[in-house]
């Protein structure tokens, strides 16, 4: 005689709450819910529930694995034109949000020129696949990272026709995050297909813009609120990036780039302003080196920027 219970406390000691079991004569059937596992916890959580339950006098044991869909907010980081930090801006974004609670993947959308790998230490790793779904690469720091970069070899360019580009998109923002609830998606400059299909089918929750202070920036950063505003998707609010050098031999500040424009260009539009982040060898080559500042418990850059996008996806 097969106890109930005591099959029922062994299935729960391996499963917790995720499993719910029923006998029929000597036959086992264990309905698992595997809702933000990844598939190396869902297989492994199945073959534990199953060697629980095959006890003697148990003939079989079917196990039955549900999950609901997860539903996660992409954060879409964004920026008129290259060349203002957007990656470097992205990177150190999920990394705060990280830090602040949140489970937060990074998607390197940028898909001619991925520089994600670079930027979080992980260039030599390659990602997975179970079926045609990818697993993401983790980091170092605590952030799982899905790019390009990771799936063609070093200094290849990458010639493709937008489609082909959009389809990459898709396998990338639709593989196994697991139990994330927040996607970076670090997006190419300017506003073209990659950009369309992202909008169009995966529908982010806000769009963070990246600019420098100087005005050719601030014109490309306009067109690029404008697109999100078209398309639907709120702004969460305009970066302000290399704003302001300090040298480190005499001390002496100055503004390359100009000083304020962005800031400025927010209250115009009647966007937030999340914060600047300076222009300083101490970001350059702490990223360089794929050891982003915001990984430092004494970053105060990157910390309140996240902070605000963080308390902007609570309220909305």
């Amino acid at each position: 005689m097969i106890d109930l219970e005591s099959l029922k406390a062994a299935v729960a000691a391996v499963t917790g709450p995720r499993a719910t079991v029923r006998m029929e004569g000597t036959r086992v059937g264990i309905v698992l819910d595997a809702t933000g596992l990844a598939a190396a916890e869902r297989e492994a959580m199945e073959a534990a529930a199953k060697q629980a339950a095959n006890r003697p006098g148990v003939s079989e044991v079917r196990i039955v694995v549900t999950a609901e869909r997860m539903t996660r907010a992409l954060i879409a980081v964004a920026s008129g034109k290259g060349g203002v930090g957007k990656s470097t801006l992205a990177a150190n974004l999920a990394i705060a949000l990280s830090r602040g609670g949140r489970r937060v993947g990074l998607v390197d959308a940028d898909i001619y020129g991925p520089s994600q790998p670079k930027l979080m230490h992980c260039e030599e790793a390659r990602p997975t696949a179970h079926g045609k779904v990818l697993d993401p690469v983790p980091t170092r720091y605590g952030v799982p990272l899905l790019s390009m970069g990771q799936l063609v070899d070093p200094g290849k360019a990458i010639a493709w026709r937008g489609p082909m580009a959009a389809g990459a998109l898709g396998q990338l923002v639709e593989a196994d995050w697991g139990a994330v609830d927040t996607l970076v998606l670090d997006l190419p400059p300017g506003t073209g297909d990659v950009q369309l299909t992202m909008v169009q089918k995966y529908r982010p929750a806000g769009a963070v813009i990246v600019s420098t202070p100087q005005d050719l920036a601030l014109i490309d950063a306009t067109r690029a609120i404008d697109f999100f505003d078209k398309a639907g998707v709120p702004i969460i609010g305009l970066v302000e990036n290399m704003a302001g050098y300090v040298c480190p031999h005499c001390g002496e500040s100055s503004d390359p780039f100009g000083s304020g424009g962005a800031e400025a260009a927010a209250a115009r539009l009647g966007i937030p302003f999340l914060g600047r982040v300076p222009l300083t060898i101490a970001i350059r080559t702490a990223s360089d080196a794929g050891e982003p500042p915001a990984a430092d418990p004494s970053d105060t850059v990157f910390a309140p920027i996240g902070a605000r996008v963080a308390a902007w996806l609570a309220s909305a």
